[in-house]
């Protein structure tokens, strides 16, 4: 970015706690939040493009360099042409490493989303220009919030017919809360995108478009007077937009961006690759790299203390001729060397990391060094779960990640009776990834309940049964349900006050469910003292 921002330096370490700070400092780890057909996966493909980790955009194009573009792997996501996992991707960047967490991007797989936030320092969220702020942005954005995240922002798709940007300005600053400051600003209406005023020095940076978008796009810079000989009309309108943004203090100020009150703006088209090289030299210059992480006693752990690192993600599969799990580990401090033997917190057990691997999409390379920020994807790790901590040294433990209340459940059985070891592997295996949860009632009915967010949790779950784990499954119709935490003084009354399901998680959990919210009001409104706690973020 040719600004007032310049780039983070990194100077030649003098002593191995220097070397973990100075490769942290390179570091920049985010993820890209969105409501589905936002732009994201495009945007994603067009970071790779313009780090040069692909020749030419578009996922066949990119298998011709032997590199794939795009972090779809699974065969349902490439049948519906949806994200419904989320994936990691790391290439270098202007001498940093960018680990650019992907997302899923279909609304029921919004837990997923939340457990790659836990690993993020930063996110930069995707705004349709035709569409605004949609329900799945509101959702992610609080997590962001929730977590401290600084958030960056991008109004995409100004190629095609759309809304005054400054309606969704004001949009943005009533329904997220953030008060966006504009960087560049879109020279011309959406539909007729011409190019950006860089409101940091006034000029104009015009476009050319590349077949297909497959290229990087040509970008000329012009003076203040070379546009408005150019562009006229246009060229004045863009700067009067300005002006106003300048009149009312929506202004790029690093410390409220940090702080997560105010979000850096950037207009353009990932489609064409109109603006796609701003935003990404934002990242660098303007997303913070990793910070200390705190421990689950509120402690500061600092990076270089010995090696740590927590467990984001756990996913089986990624290479069906292997069947192999990976646990994605995000390096929270210290010096991770492939080969070394970590503590596995909840266990206490020693664990070796031999296959240690950095991730393309669904390729994978053989990782000997990582550095907090990094993401370190450890395979066959099948005694890791979501959550668990990995450590060198002095023991360490970090607050849990998220999980959400289930908003519908169903029945699930085998189709084949022969078939239910399988069965059994499999649901343990897809509970472990966070797909469902996996459910039991209280009584000792050994018949499970699975319970999700979104009704595709399902279709993944059965999919993934039959052509992964071949154990075909015969799921029941999902009912929707409000769900709350009780506990065991709360259990015997609500089940005698009937019409409360009560099923219980691996770790002993119980939850109340309800078949409509009304039952749950009255039961509250006439019994105060019961334990019934909605699930928040838990």
């Amino acid at each position: 970015m040719t600004g007032s921002y310049p780039a983070s330096r990194y100077r030649v370490p003098v002593s191995a706690e220097e070397e973990v700070k100075g490769q942290a400092a390179r570091r920049r780890t985010f993820a890209i939040i969105s409501h589905p057909d936002a732009g994201k996966t495009t945007l994603t493909e067009k970071f790779l493009l313009y780090a040069g980790a692909v020749v030419e955009a578009g996922a066949v194009k990119a298998r011709a360099g032997r590199r794939a573009a795009r972090s779809d792997w699974m065969e349902l996501e490439q049948q519906r042409g949806i994200s419904v996992s989320s994936t990691v991707l790391q290439f270098d960047y202007r001498d940093h490493v960018i680990n650019l967490l992907d997302t899923p991007g279909h609304r029921d797989f919004s837990e997923d989303t939340y457990r790659v936030l836990a690993a993020a320092d930063a996110a930069v969220m995707v705004l349709d220009a035709a569409k605004g702020v949609e329900p799945q942005t509101r959702k992610l954005f609080e997590v962001c919030r929730s977590r401290n995240l600084p958030v960056l922002t991008f109004l995409n798709k100004l190629d095609r017919p759309g809304r005054d940007p400054l309606e969704l300005l004001d949009e943005i600053q009533e329904q997220i809360g953030l008060d966006p400051a504009p960087i560049t600003w879109p020279v011309g209406i959406p539909g007729d995108f011409r190019g950006v005023l860089d409101r940091r020095d006034g000029s104009m940076i015009r476009y050319e478009r590349t077949a297909r978008g497959t290229g990087e796009a040509g970008e000329q810079r012009l003076s203040a007077a070379e546009a408005a000989e150019s562009l006229g009309e246009l060229w004045a309108a863009a700067q009067e937009s300005s002006a106003l943004l300048d009149e009312v203090g929506a202004s790029f100020d690093p410390k409220r961006f940090l702080a997560g009150e105010s979000s850096p703006l950037f207009v353009g088209s990932a489609l064409t690759n109109f603006g796609v090289r701003h935003l990404l030299d934002a990242v660098v210059d303007l997303a913070p790299g990793p910070s200390p992480a705190r421990d689950s006693s509120g402690e500061q752990r600092p990076l270089d203390a010995p090696f740590s690192g927590f467990v984001f993600k756990v996913q089986a599969n990624m290479n069906p001729a292997h069947r192999d799990h990976v646990a994605f580990v995000r390096v929270c401090s210290g010096h991770f060397e492939r080969g070394m033997v970590l503590t596995h917190g909840p266990s206490g057990k020693p664990f070796a990391t031999k296959y240690a691997t950095s991730m393309f999409g669904s390729e994978r390379n053989t990782v000997d060094d990582a550095w907090p920020g990094d993401v370190v994807g450890l395979v066959n790790a099948s005694g890791l779960r979501v959550g668990d901590s990995l450590y060198e040294s002095a023991p360490v433990a970090f607050p849990p990640i998220p999980t959400f209340a289930p908003e519908l459940v169903a029945s699930v059985h085998p189709r084949d009776l022969s078939r239910f070891k399988q069965f059994r592997k499999g649901l343990d295996q897809l509970e472990q990834e966070g797909v469902v949860q996996v459910l039991h009632r209280l009584g000792g009915d050994p018949n499970p309940v699975l319970a999700a967010v979104g009704q595709m949790q399902f279709e993944v779950f059965a999919h993934r049964m039959e052509h992964e784990l071949g154990a075909a499954v015969e799921l029941g119709v999902a009912q929707e349900r409000t769900v709350r935490r009780t506990d065991a003084q709360t259990v015997p009354k609500l089940q005698e006050a009937g019409g409360v399901e009560l099923l219980e998680r691996r770790d002993g959990t119980v939850l109340a469910v309800f078949p409509s919210p009304y039952w749950l009001s009255r039961l509250e409104n006439d019994h105060p003292d019961w334990t019934l706690e909605a699930i928040v973020n838990s």
